[in-house]
């Protein structure tokens, strides 16, 4: 039965477009298996890189995203979590539940689990996903599928990134590079409900209006160049390091004695070179952040219910214009996240 489609990358490079696909309904699930019919699918950096061939395990033909939700349609036998008519979203990847770091909760970091949506298992740029029950989390009461679609990636990498060295606190000041992009516009909004202040970094003025309604306390517009020096306020308790190599070392220098950067993106294909004095002086603290977790997922679902979240959703396209919408995304200067629309939300 062919009533969907879905959009596939044939090989890494942007050389040729996405191509769009009929697609079949998939064979019943078996086991841990969900199948869902998808509504929404965000855009994030992450599918840039993955197109661009960063990652040497890309498998292809692969269909991308890892931002996607929808309505459960049938389960496997083994689903305990799951049922038809469940509204789900995505998380980036599986987890085996057994391993060390599940035990201690950092699911993201099981190397146990292999179902990664996007680079190794075929993703949410289509009508139909099929995937093991510990990849999927459950939306919010009442949440849209467009902003359950995003939310793991966006809201989820944020809270990630602001807890990575222990619980926020009432009075810090965050700084975020990148603020006027989905996981940035996120970490502003999360500030402002934490009694966090936020200094947002952007490359472009026309951001800055947008990242005030966000949330940002202090917006500091830079093109290029070091922005710590002329940082308002002087330094920061902890950064949000969005963008890589660009501002890495201006982030770094913001930071307090005993302050933490937490790397959240790193959009180009450059090293970043790290000052080591600096880091044993200053006593700092660095750290990867990736990936939200069940456990992020229900920390937000209790935010939302005293505040429903509100993301910032810049354009929405249909699928059929997925290789449109990717490249728009490349061009640079989106407030928040593009959507992928799979029929009505």
């Amino acid at each position: 039965m062919t009533d969907g489609q879905r959009a596939v990358l044939s090989q890494p490079g942007w050389d040729q477009d996405l191509s769009i696909e009929p697609q079949e309904r998939p064979v019943e699930p078996v086991g841990d298996e969900v199948l869902v019919r998808l509504k929404a699918c965000g855009l994030c950096h992450r599918d840039l890189i993955d197109r661009s061939g960063r990652f040497p395990f890309l498998r292809t033909p692969i269909v991308p995203g890892h931002e996607a939700a929808g309505t459960v349609v049938s389960v496997g036998s083994q689903v305990t979590d799951f049922g038809p008519d469940d509204r789900v979203g995505t998380l980036h990847r599986d987890h085996c539940g057994r391993c060390p770091d599940c035990e201690r909760g950092e699911t993201s970091l099981c190397t146990k689990a292999f179902h990664v949506f996007g680079l190794l298992a075929d993703g949410g740029y289509a009508t139909w996903l099929k995937a093991p029950q510990r990849a999927l989390y459950a939306l919010p009461e009442g949440m849209d599928f467009a902003t359950g679609a995003i939310l793991p990636c966006t809201f989820g990498t944020a809270w990630r990134g602001l807890t990575r060295f222990g619980p926020p606190r009432a009075g810090d000041r965050v700084l975020i590079t990148g603020a006027n992009g989905g996981v940035g516009s996120a970490a502003l909004q999360l500030c402002q409900r934490l009694g966090i202040e936020s200094v947002a970094v952007i490359r472009d003025e026309r951001h800055e209006a947008f990242c005030r309604r966000q949330g940002a306390d202090e917006v500091v517009v830079r093109p290029s160049g070091p922005f710590h020096e002329s940082l308002p306020g002087g330094p920061v308790d902890l950064a949000l390091e969005c963008v890589g190599q660009a501002t890495f070392n201006s982030s770094l220098r913001s930071l307090k004695m005993g302050g933490g950067l937490s790397i959240i993106g790193n959009v180009q294909e450059v090293r970043a070179e790290l000052n080591l004095g600096l880091v044993v002086v200053k006593g700092l603290r660095i750290a990867g952040s990736s990936g939200a977790t069940h456990e992020t997922m229900r920390a937000l679902a209790a935010l939302h219910a005293e505040r429903p979240f509100i993301p910032a959703i810049a354009e929405t396209y249909g699928l059929e214009q997925a290789d449109t919408a990717q490249r728009r995304l490349r061009a640079g200067g989106v407030q928040g996240r593009l959507i992928l629309e799979m029929g009505g939300t």
